[in-house]
């Protein structure tokens, strides 16, 4: 199958605004619990330069650039909010500000799905009209994709600190060992073993485990599915789209 470049592009571009907008969530909501830490380091701007993670990065290249069907998802530099300058208490605080990102980013998802719901049927028939209305359900799924993404308990995303705040202190000083082999860990369950698994067999390559990114994806578009009214195959044609 061959590479959709124009759909790779779209979700690059999705994904490089949507990470400055998934951790402007993170920084908003510890400005709001009373810590300017985040807002100090300029993680409260929409600034490239302030948010994007080099590897994350790549990691979304290469998905948006696989043969058959591009997806959209990596991750951007952590918001390292103080927890003791939070008015809420140093667990809840950092809690609340893990979710902000995820929510953020599946509110956004869901708003831009809404809007393409309510695009006058006779207006996409325009090409130039349908290529926008395909722009706009690649960011919206990028962001959906985001959000399902970092529910995975692996530093940096967003699951490892909320996952983190919830354990036993004993457990939780545990469990923060495993930081430094996250991003690594993430590459292998992404790429490498995908990769081994098909070396081995292809057979092997459909197993759940290995298809991580395509059931990311299927989730984000089975909800703008539920949000538009439509079945998810008329989305799939529409993100697809050539």
């Amino acid at each position: 199958m061959g590479i959709n470049v124009v759909l790779a592009l779209m979700v690059i571009g999705s994904f490089l605004l949507a990470i400055p907008l998934h951790e402007c969530g993170h920084a908003l909501m510890a400005s709001w619990l009373g810590d300017r830490t985040p807002r100090q380091e300029g993680r409260l701007s929409l600034s490239l330069r302030s948010h994007i993670d080099p590897i994350g990065t790549l990691m979304c290249v290469i998905l948006a650039f696989q043969p058959g069907l591009g997806v959209g998802f990596g991750w951007g530099k952590p918001v390292k909010p103080d927890p003791w300058k939070m008015r809420v208490g140093a667990n809840a605080g950092v809690l609340l500000v893990a979710w902000a990102g995820l929510i953020f980013s599946l509110l956004i998802g869901v708003l831009v799905a809404v809007l393409v719901r309510f695009i006058p049927t006779q207006v996409l028939e325009s090409p130039v009209a349908l290529h926008v209305a395909q722009l706009l359900i690649v960011f919206a799924s990028v962001n959906i994709c985001l959000a399902i993404f970092n529910l995975i308990p692996l530093y940096p995303l967003d699951g490892y600190q909320i996952l983190y705040t919830l354990l036993p202190s004993r457990q939780a000083v545990q469990f923060a060992k495993s930081a430094a082999y996250g991003p690594l860990i993430i590459l292998a369950l992404f790429f490498l073993l995908p990769f081994l698994a098909q070396v081995a067999s292809p057979g092997l390559s459909s197993f759940p485990l290995f298809q991580l990114p395509f059931y990311i994806w299927l989730g984000s578009i089975n909800l703008i599915a539920l949000v538009m009214g439509q079945m998810p195959d008329v989305i799939v044609l529409l993100y697809t789209l050539r």
